[in-house]
């Protein structure tokens, strides 16, 4: 997974974080969150604000 695949990160993160609020989850730890998840394979310099936004709101949208 590289930081585009905004959906499949979302789905594995209401996987590997079923008891976070993802409306309450900091930038920070959501970086470090995705960047630990199995198959994801990119570098930190490629992730912005903005891809953390999206990837925020498809996780709201998958919890859902």
């Amino acid at each position: 997974m590289k930081w585009t695949d905004i959906n499949d990160i979302a789905i594995e993160l209401v996987e590997a974080h079923a008891d976070k609020d993802p409306l309450r989850v900091n930038f920070v730890d959501l970086r470090d969150w995705v960047m630990a998840l199995p198959g994801f394979d990119d570098v930190p310099e490629r992730c912005g604000e903005k891809i953390l936004e999206a990837i925020q709101q498809a996780w709201i949208d998958e919890a859902d």
